[in-house]
């Protein structure tokens, strides 16, 4: 059930989102830009906030961080002079602060020069850079630092690649793709998709309506939930939990940990290695239970629940649907 300050907050972000629609289809009033280059001589700290905009980091030189910011003013609440005059003060006052290694951006003191503005950030960062990013609405593109990067954002698509560190990424409504991330990924979409790929660590992934993805996840935990969406699992070896209110599940792979796979309305598909072997439980209200192989049966014979043994035996395999069909199959 929803609380009243998650209510709160969905409606906040979904006001966010229809602001930034509809200043990114209007023609701005008033255009800037600024850059500025800060000297630094050891791992970074940085952290970077806008309420309308972009995020994109790169990596570079170790010694400098680079930043440039593009200013967009809207008319509406005032003229395309005084537009002009808030982009103008920005681009000669650019929200920047430093001290040592550690750099805070987007943290304007006045708040009120910020009102129909976007500012959009791209920046080239040493390979050492710890990273967080929030925008109230708009993309977020991050990648080769060392992280751990955090980014959240109400409304927009978050993708980050080759990550040394940890990642936790969340989007009230967006997509989320991580790709070659060394450590351990948290992901939450209150609608969109999130597609996991070269996971070092362990996954956990969560989505109100949205499809998710893991691939190549090493021997991490695995933990995937969605309430309205498909689950696909690839070349997998540690503990999985995966679950979904509505929607099919694929998972391949295979190794000594558990694997629990369930879904309310949809079909289940499992493919492991031809010499794994498992014990299994599996169980439809609704559907059929197939296999390509025989098994060595625990109980009585059930069209609708097995319990049985794939050769000498091994991890556990619990797979369940309310409506669907379950079909497990050994692949080269």
């Amino acid at each position: 059930m929803m609380t009243h300050s998650h209510k709160l907050e969905s409606k906040y972000l979904m006001a966010l989102a229809a602001t930034y629609l509809a200043l990114s289809t209007a023609a701005a009033a008033a255009e800037g830009h600024f850059e500025r280059t800060l000297p630094v001589t050891g791992p970074v700290d940085l952290s970077v906030q806008t309420g309308a905009g972009t995020v994109t980091v790169l990596t570079g030189d170790a010694s400098k961080v680079v930043i440039r910011g593009t200013i967009r003013a809207w008319g509406g609440l005032f003229s395309e002079d005084e537009a002009q005059k808030r982009v103008s003060y920005i681009e000669s006052h650019p929200p920047i602060e430093q001290n040592g290694n550690v750099i805070r951006i987007g943290n304007a003191g006045d708040s009120h020069l910020q009102r129909n503005v976007t500012i959009s950030y791209d920046l080239v960062v040493p390979p050492n850079t710890k990273l967080a990013s929030k925008t109230g609405s708009g993309n977020q593109t991050i990648d080769g630092i060392s992280g751990p990067f955090e980014g959240s954002t109400g409304s927009g698509d978050i993708k980050a690649s080759n990550i040394a560190g940890s990642v936790q990424a969340s989007t009230g409504s967006g997509q989320i793709v991580l790709a070659s991330i060394a450590k351990d990924v948290r992901a939450t979409t209150g609608s969109g998709k999130i597609q996991a790929t070269g996971i070092g660590g362990n996954v956990r992934a969560s989505t109100g309506s949205g499809e998710v993805i893991v691939e190549e996840a090493g021997a991490g935990d695995v933990r995937v939930n969605t309430a309205s969406g498909n689950i696909v699992l690839k070349k997998v070896r540690g503990f999985v939990q995966a679950k979904t209110a509505s929607g099919s599940i694929t998972a391949e792979g295979g190794g000594q940990s558990p694997w629990y796979l369930e879904t309310a309305s949809g079909n289940v598909s499992v493919r492991v290695p031809p010499n794994l072997g498992f014990d299994l439980h599996a169980h439809t209200v609704s559907g059929s239970i197939s296999t390509n192989r025989p098994l060595t049966l625990q109980g009585a014979l059930s069209k609708r629940e097995i319990n049985g043994r794939a050769g000498s035996g091994g991890f556990l395999l619990d797979v369940s649907t309310v409506s669907g069909n379950i079909n497990i199959d050994w692949v080269a």
